[in-house]
């Protein structure tokens, strides 16, 4: 069996103290291509016991981590990423799961060039997050990606579980 990401060792470009950061998305990336192999494509916009979507846990993954990294540029969200934003959790019926699975793979990517880049000396630097400007940080904003990534994640797999059970082919 192979060890989790974090267990593999340093990765290359990236910086020390964002090491946990990279590892954490790398996990989740491979955690999501993993259980999302043969889902059923009729069950992606069940909301087994009310609670949220598979499709909704997928597209809010690539959103959030989009917007966080957003702020962390200290930039703006811009009209598309905000009609992105309303649209998460509605059913795309031109979307299937390998489609949603595959965009938050590209997000994981470019998370991860910008991670490469970023001067661990910005860390502490101030980010206003959203439209009232809350505080944080660079360091903040980067963590919570990865904590937010491995939460929704967390999530995902209850429901998967859950919407399994409820077709036993998987």
């Amino acid at each position: 069996m192979t060890p989790e990401i974090w267990l593999r060792g340093p990765l290359p470009e990236i910086p020390p103290l964002l090491q946990p950061v990279a590892h954490a998305l790398l996990q989740a990336r491979d955690e999501v291509n993993e259980l999302m192999h043969n889902f059923p494509e009729n069950r992606l916009w069940d909301r087994p016991a009310g609670l949220a979507s598979v499709g909704f846990h997928l597209q809010h993954l690539t959103g959030v981590l989009d917007r966080l990294l957003t702020y962390a540029r200290n930039e703006s969200l811009t009209g598309d990423q905000l009609a992105y934003l309303s649209a998460e959790g509605k059913s795309v019926t031109e979307l299937d799961s390998a489609e949603l699975v595959s965009m938050f793979n590209a997000q994981v990517e470019r998370a991860l060039v910008q991670i490469r880049v970023t001067d661990e000396d910005t860390l502490t630097e101030f980010r206003g997050v959203g439209r009232a400007g809350l505080p944080s940080t660079v360091l903040g904003l980067l963590v919570h990606a990865a904590e937010h990534s491995m939460r929704h994640l967390g999530q995902l797999i209850v429901t998967v579980r859950v919407v399994s059970e409820r077709n036993p082919e998987l």
